[in-house]
């Protein structure tokens, strides 16, 4: 059996931990008295392009209550398939999570099989924990994120 770091180890049993209660019961309340509220899942499209042609991000609102609040940023990432990252850059995001995001494919971009990410900027996002995910007040310097998979999905860059 390969070895792994004790965190990915706990992480992937409450990822399975929670997956198991989200299948038996829908979301089981946190200690805060609400469910667990996990960004909601992002598309791209199109999936397959070319240097100089736009891309959109996109996501609807959360069906739970993450509260991200007014002015809430969502950070998105592209790597290209060389491991260059030609995209970094945060756009506005709702309170529920939906956000709408373009770009238009770097003229640089490596083609092949680039990846794409989208995450709520400057928050505890990844709430493997089976809390809310916000953060209540935390001074950004505190916020740490907590051990899970970075949410991606692939884009295809053709030439």
């Amino acid at each position: 059996m390969a070895s792994y770091p004790k965190c990915w180890r706990l992480a992937a049993i409450a990822w399975a931990g929670a997956m198991v209660m989200s299948a038996a019961a829908g979301c089981a309340p946190s200690s805060a008295g609400e469910p667990p509220c996990f960004p909601p899942p992002y598309s791209v499209k199109p999936s397959e392009v070319r240097p100089g042609e736009p891309v959109i991000v996109t996501a609807p609102d959360a069906d739970c209550n993450p509260r991200y609040g007014a002015n809430a940023r969502i950070q998105i990432s592209v790597t290209d398939s060389s491991g260059a990252k030609v995209v970094n850059s945060t756009s506005a995001m709702n309170d529920g999570g939906g956000f709408s995001y373009s770009f238009v494919v770097p003229a640089g971009t490596a083609a092949g099989q680039s990846t794409v990410t989208a995450v709520p900027y400057n928050i505890d996002w990844c709430d493997d924990t089976g809390r809310n995910n916000r953060v209540a007040g935390a001074a950004v310097g505190q916020l740490q994120r907590a051990s899970c998979v970075l949410p991606a999905q692939p884009l295809t860059i053709r030439r």
